[in-house]
């Protein structure tokens, strides 16, 4: 059994960075600390060695696997020495895979594997959260309806009928493994009366059938920061799926999406804003009147200024711990669509004093 095999090459005290003598809260604290860090989510293209760190926490994590870990290693590596000393006694791992896989199949599943009596982290879930956007601007504390597996509202996660309370199991006393003595190893399986659990109930909590978890819809609160974008996520730790056998509970992941404003628009932590100009204002030049989040400002529009031209007015943007974002104040041309005759009058004066077009360059260059 490749898992095993491992046992052998594999120094999970080293993986976590702790010596062999380390207590337990020793040896869960350096795993906290290396999942965070090297979390997938929080640090793309690390998943391996997430991996690496989990299956090291999956056994020396777990009191029983961390005692039969040990003895392996240290049962195994003086045997290969006395085979390699005296000839009486040596093994290649090929064989020794077969050996655990003998081992530690009696009664179900390889200890370590899905299903077992050590502690198992939770499910991750995701959920959707629709706000506007003065609520993105401002910040938020809301909620959102998630329906995933969660702790049985009837038992509180016991698995116990009411009334009735879990006891200790009587054949593994609690541990939730029992030991399979081999001669030269000592191995542990989950034990098959409490499945690994390490108690007993006598009497199944109905809503969850004795697992402690049931399926329905729940409210989780959460605090949307100022100045979220479209697109972003929050996380929620702990809000996910129950873990198994006491193991920690997944995350919840809030997908969060932005509705759009009639007036203002976004870039980052900078609010776009478009302004119409009459074209004698852009020719001429002038002073407009711009909104923001909260008092207007005046923009000064130099003469000549062409359509599409943006100003920006400083820290009139979206406010962000790190500092506001800016004001992008973009003008348009506008171009009636009718006119009256002293309109039309007037422009035709202007057209017969325009000696300069755009396009006689363009001609020119023909």
């Amino acid at each position: 059994m490749a898992a095993h095999r491992e046992w052998f090459e594999k120094d999970y005290y080293k993986v976590l960075g702790v010596p062999q003598s380390a207590l337990d809260r020793d040896i869960t604290r350096a795993y906290r600390k290396l999942a965070k860090q090297y979390h997938p989510d929080a640090n793309p293209g690390s998943e391996e060695k997430f991996k690496e760190i989990s299956a090291a926490y999956d056994i020396l994590g777990d009191p029983a696997k961390r005692k039969e870990y040990d003895e392996v290693r240290q049962h195994g590596l003086v045997g290969a020495g006395a085979g390699a000393r005296g000839g009486n006694f040596t093994f290649r791992f090929d064989d020794l895979g077969d050996v655990f896989t003998g081992l530690f199949n009696r009664g179900g599943r390889a200890s370590g594997s899905p299903g077992s009596g050590g502690p198992q982290r939770g499910a991750n879930i995701e959920a959707e959260l629709h706000i506007d956007f003065k609520e993105a601007i401002e910040g938020v504390t809301t909620s959102v309806n998630v329906t995933s597996d969660a702790v049985c509202s009837q038992c509180g996660g016991t698995g116990a009928a009411k009334g009735t309370k879990p006891s200790i199991c009587t054949d593994c006393q609690g541990r939730g493994v029992l030991d399979d003595n081999q001669g030269l190893f000592s191995f542990s399986r989950p034990c098959p009366k409490c499945n690994g659990r390490g108690i007993s109930i006598e009497k199944e909590c109905p809503t969850c059938g004795g697992t402690g978890i049931e399926h329905r819809p729940r409210q989780v609160k959460v605090r949307v920061p100022p100045g979220i974008d479209n697109g972003q996520r929050i996380r929620i730790k702990g809000r996910g799926e129950p873990g198994r056998n006491n193991g920690p509970a997944g995350d919840l992941f809030v997908n969060v999406r932005v509705g759009s404003h009639p007036v203002f628009g976004r870039k980052g932590k900078d609010l776009t804003v478009s302004v119409p100009l009459t074209y004698p204002e852009a020719v001429l030049g002038t002073t407009v009147t711009v909104p923001t989040l909260d008092k207007p400002v005046k923009v000064k529009i130099p003469q000549g200024t062409p359509s599409g031209k943006t100003f920006r007015v400083k820290g009139r943007g979206i406010p962000k711990k790190e500092g506001a974002g800016d004001l992008l104040v973009t003008v348009e041309v506008v171009i009636p669509r009718e006119i009256s005759d002293d309109q039309k009058q007037a422009i035709e004066a202007l057209a017969r004093v325009t000696y300069e077009t755009p396009r006689r360059t363009l001609e020119a260059e023909l």
